[in-house]
């Protein structure tokens, strides 16, 4: 182990993988402070560069430019009422309250603080709580990973919409369009209609560079003259009174890292609902619940510690289980396959360099956090006035460049466009994105799992439940499913009257 760990040290700490990790923290607050550019977005861009890295820069690019864009979305929240990320929306009003106020500095100071304490502290968890499932997954078998994608793909609709059809019409065409390609029980071609291409199934990549970037290259056309207005002309000193924050809304900024944690390692949930939960959790417990929504620092305090902790709890089961917490994670399994590092608890065994080397990169981005969160601070007004006719040009240009590098074809640049409309039609109608990506990434890992089972088990469903985990994650899976069928019958019976 302690070698692993010197391993890994001097992988992260080579010249080449700092100047990475230090480029990528650059872009990823760039991206995430721009209005309409998410941190899935800067991940999914960065794909297409690290199909030329090794492993260890590549991870790092990626975690590096995922904590820093979570940060960066605050700013234009706090100083133009947009938030830049999906992530910082749950206390964007409450933040531009406060630069009305005058009160500008403390919260971006707060922003940027309490963002790198909830980080460091989703990083320990992660640290503590992968090891140990890895050692628990090692002796997992076909039947306790099929209910784990069971429980996977049902949290996802469970947490990522208030509407359950509109979850499953998504995760149903996930898992269809999971099915185009070779059967990987019986080897033949299903949906593709003799097209060769079709037969490698669907690339991953440029289906996410499609989803993810296209679709809000899309939406950032539709408001391109869409421009915010500054609550205040400049910034003056960042952490005056950051102390007293820190002394009264300390266990604020506990429960808001523990639950961010906790629900980003939730299968599709991530640091935007983890934000939304935390603030709501802040108001319910708080002293002074009237302050809310007039510029009260205690709810951006626990939300921000929050949704930068979820990007470190989303790894858990990607890195354990093979099942992504986020669209981010999604995107980092397509990434770890292409570098050869099946994600799983064999990965602990015969890569444990790598994966010490993203414990040490997280910890690094979150510190490196606090001197480049502050550079751009205090450069916002100037990253802020890019204008979106020259910016959205050059990112679409990277799509298409990206999309065409994976296959080396057209053809992930059609794959590209045509997700890039899919994404668009879907969020434009309130259906979630999040169920279709775990069913595309989860779709074989279920298909196989559940075929290897039953010729394990020659055709009986009762050996599924036999196994003491498998038994465990069955009954909560069809717990579960009990709990939505009870829900959707209450509302049925409660809509006729």
């Amino acid at each position: 182990m302690s070698e692993a760990i010197l391993t890994a040290f001097g992988l992260v700490f080579d010249p080449y993988v700092l100047f990475v990790i230090l480029a990528s923290a650059v872009f990823g607050l760039f991206v995430g402070a721009m209005p309409g550019l998410t941190a899935t977005m800067a991940t999914a861009l960065l794909v297409p560069i690290t199909f030329f890295m090794s492993p260890v820069p590549a991870l790092g690019a990626i975690v590096t430019a995922t904590a820093m864009a979570i940060f960066a979305g605050d700013i234009p929240a706090a100083m133009l009422r947009m938030p830049g990320t999906p992530a910082s929306a749950a206390y964007t009003d409450e933040s531009y309250a406060m630069a009305k106020k005058g009160q500008l500095e403390l919260n971006l100071g707060a922003n940027l603080v309490f963002s790198a304490v909830g980080g460091i502290f989703g990083v320990m968890v992660l640290i503590i709580a992968a090891p140990m499932l890895a050692e628990l997954a090692i002796n997992f078998s076909t039947f306790e990973y099929f209910w784990l994608a069971c429980l996977g793909l049902t949290c996802a609709i469970f947490i990522s919409s208030a509407d359950p059809v509109k979850g499953f019409l998504s995760l149903f065409l996930g898992l269809a369009v999971g099915c185009i390609g070779i059967d990987p029980a019986a080897g033949y071609p299903r949906f593709t209609f003799g097209n060769i291409d079709l037969m490698s199934g669907i690339n991953f990549i440029p289906t996410m560079i499609g989803i993810f970037a296209v679709s809000e290259l899309m939406r950032g056309v539709m408001s391109i003259e869409k421009v915010g207005e500054f609550a205040q002309d400049k910034v003056g000193a960042l952490f005056r009174g950051l102390g007293a924050v820190a002394r009264k809304y300390w266990k604020n900024c506990l429960r808001g890292s523990a639950l961010g944690t906790l629900i980003g390692a939730l299968p599709g949930a991530g640091a935007d609902i983890a934000a939304w939960v935390s603030y709501a959790m802040a108001k319910r417990f708080s002293k002074e619940p009237e302050k809310f929504g007039t510029g009260h620092i205690e709810g951006v305090v626990e939300s921000t510690s929050s949704n930068n902790s979820a990007v470190a709890g989303a790894w858990i089961p990607a890195l354990v289980f093979g099942i992504p917490g986020d669209s981010i994670t999604a995107i980092v399994i397509g990434v770890l396959y292409m570098k050869g590092m099946n994600p799983g608890p064999a990965v602990f065994l015969e890569n444990p360099q790598f994966i010490y080397a993203v414990f040490i990169i997280f910890i690094l981005a979150n510190l490196l956090m606090l001197p480049l969160g502050y550079a751009a601070i205090r450069g916002a007004r100037h990253l802020l006035a890019v204008p979106k006719n020259i910016l959205l040009p050059t990112i679409l240009l990277f799509c298409i460049v990206g999309s065409f590098a994976m296959t080396n074809s057209p053809y992930g640049i059609l794959l590209m466009l045509i997700f890039g409309v899919v994404g668009w039609l879907m969020e434009e109608n309130g259906i979630p994105v999040a169920p279709l990506i775990l069913g595309l990434v989860l779709g074989e890992l279920l298909e196989q799992s559940f075929m290897t089972s039953m010729i394990k088990s020659d055709g009986s469903f009762l050996v599924f439940f036999q196994r003491p985990i498998a038994g465990i994650l069955g009954a909560a899976t069809l717990a579960i499913w009990a709990i939505m069928v009870s829900r959707a019958l209450q509302r049925r019976q409660h809509a006729l009257g």
